[in-house]
């Protein structure tokens, strides 16, 4: 059977939302979380589905991924098939062929699986590898400590406390309440947290967003941030040791989160809130 390159439409998105639950494995190495789609809901149903690929063979979905901006594919593909040597070359060609309907001309990134196929191929066809990002991850098995400051969860009330804080962390963000209803209305926002934490004054100093793939699955924590006028004093690592409890409260075997390489300081708070580092990842790109 031909492979088939697909858009899945709004009806499909619950598919493609469920087979990225279904891959998602504390041993699999880093790759698109149902969570990334969550966080694109933001823009609304239409405009994810618009900006999903599929590949896919007699039905089944071999492949999925996500247009993150017009210049960057972020892929990954079902466990047995990462090495599939028909799947990695339908990929390549869908790829780099704009006509195809995924990258368009010019400088463009692929972030996937780094034991994919596709990576070779992707190398062998001229593709450079990006600056490096570093993965981390918490084993959820073990208790999780106090956060030391007082967290609320978002309700939808309290959206506007949560865009705040994130436009205040965030340099240029246009997260506005009516991007986090549509993302609250998604399907991978049913067991996802929005999480606020407020100072000795009453004031919210930091927020995260986590991510379920079901029990068992790792956790994503997309994203964090930390106030501008308030960083400083621990309040990421608060807000991250949270996350980690709430993604431990839903049944998640772990907290996985991933930064620049070159955001020490990212990096140094996800240690401190108990993350490991584990080997950085690059994406493919194609120059202009």
């Amino acid at each position: 059977m031909v492979i088939a390159l697909g858009m899945p439409g709004v009806d499909g998105l619950s598919e493609a939302v469920g087979v990225l639950r279904e891959w998602q494995d504390d041993g699999a190495p880093w790759q698109l979380h149902p969570g990334d789609l969550g966080w694109f809901w933001q823009f609304g149903a239409e405009a994810t589905a618009a900006a999903v690929r599929t590949w896919s063979r007699d039905r089944q979905i071999l492949a999925v991924g996500l247009l993150d901006g017009p210049k960057l594919l972020r892929l990954t593909m079902a466990p047995d098939a990462r090495r599939n040597e028909e799947l990695a070359q339908q990929l390549v060609e869908d790829i780099t062929e704009p006509r195809r309907g995924v990258l368009s001309e010019g400088r463009a990134n692929v972030e996937a699986p780094m034991d994919a196929l596709l990576q070779d191929l992707l190398a062998k066809h001229g593709w450079n590898t990006d600056e490096p990002w570093t993965p981390l991850h918490r084993d959820l098995t073990e208790p999780v400590k106090e956060p030391g400051v007082r967290i609320e969860v978002t309700r939808p009330a309290q959206a506007h406390v949560r865009t705040a804080v994130h436009r205040a962390a965030f340099d240029g963000s246009l997260f506005t309440d009516e991007r986090w209803h549509a993302m609250a209305a998604g399907l991978p926002y049913t067991d996802a947290r929005c999480l606020v934490a407020y100072d000795d004054q009453g004031n919210p100093v930091a927020a995260v967003t986590t991510w379920s793939a079901g029990p068992g699955k790792p956790g994503l924590i997309e994203p964090m941030g930390v106030h501008r006028e308030h960083r400083g004093h621990g309040y990421g690592k608060a807000i991250t040791i949270a996350a980690a409890a709430a993604l431990q409260e839903v049944g998640s075997s772990s907290a996985i989160v991933y930064t620049p390489s070159s955001n020490i300081g990212a990096v140094a708070t996800y240690t401190a809130a108990g993350f490991r580092q584990r080997p950085e990842i690059r994406d493919r790109y194609r120059g202009a």
